[in-house]
């Protein structure tokens, strides 16, 4: 187990407290990607987003169990987007008495073969010259020696952005999002490991609240790969599949409006 010395909770606010809802952004290491959608459900809520500093799995349950703990209005529903469903799982399973809700959105494949479905829809959408870019920059990611790590996340990003989306309200890049290499290559290192040994899908027999999983059914992710899963381990959970969707729904011209009814219904 990695331990990392304690540091100040960095975190947005939006809305006036009580703060119920805590959004938690993806990557690992992509902080700032959830402001456009905190913004959103700010009217009439109290609204954290969290953003994330710890270099290691362990440490950012911790730091999102302390963002909660110090500033949330207990319990909280919890709201993980991307690798932020996941570590939501985790802090979930870790601290069942802090949280009420789970929703799970644009969340990864729990089964280690269908992480090579995400890789190869993603390729599949993007021109030979970008193509070379991806693998080129996920070389980046993975190689501890490497330098430059953030600038590759960053094109990862952009390159995801077209990727992800199906028919997207914005443009690509335009979230002011900080990039963190860093923090992706030894906490993704770590996340596929408990993929792999079946640890962290183990972890969803220790869910005491409600999930909900939202997904697109243009995401790369595949969805099978989330819903089969949770079925087989969660108690109380709802799949929705939201058509003509991506990965970010709030983005998603066509799938914006029921995602919003559907999040608004939830968060209630």
């Amino acid at each position: 187990m990695i331990r990392e010395e304690k540091k100040s909770l960095q975190v947005r606010k939006y809305g006036a407290a009580p703060f119920d809802i805590v959004l938690v952004h993806g990557g690992p290491g992509a902080a700032g990607e959830m402001a456009t959608l905190a913004a959103d459900l700010a009217s009439g809520r109290g609204i954290l987003e969290p953003l994330q500093t710890a270099t290691s799995v362990t440490g950012q349950v911790a730091e999102l169990a302390d963002v909660i703990e110090t500033l949330g209005n207990r319990p909280v529903i919890l709201v993980g987007f991307s690798w932020g469903a996941w570590l939501s799982l985790m802090a979930a399973a870790e601290h069942p008495a802090s949280v009420r809700k789970l929703i799970l959105i644009g969340c990864g494949p729990f089964e280690e073969e269908l992480s090579f479905r995400v890789l190869e829809n993603r390729l599949n959408r993007l021109e030979e010259e970008e193509k070379t870019a991806f693998i080129s920059n996920l070389l980046i990611l993975s190689d501890p020696e490497a330098g430059e790590k953030d600038a590759a996340l960053a094109n990862l990003g952009t390159l995801v952005a077209k990727t992800d989306s199906f028919d997207p309200i914005q443009e690509a890049g335009t979230e002011q999002i900080d990039y963190r290499g860093d923090i992706f290559q030894r906490v993704w290192e770590e996340a596929a490991e408990m993929r792999r040994t079946g640890k962290l899908l183990d972890l969803g027999t220790r869910i005491k609240c409600p999930v909900v999983a939202i997904h697109g059914d243009t995401d790369p992710h595949p969805a099978g790969g989330v819903q089969i899963p949770l079925e087989a381990v969660l108690k109380d959970f709802q799949f929705i599949l939201l058509k003509n969707c991506g990965h970010k729904p709030w983005i998603e011209r066509r799938a914006r409006e029921e995602f919003f009814r559907i999040l608004d219904k939830e968060l209630s």
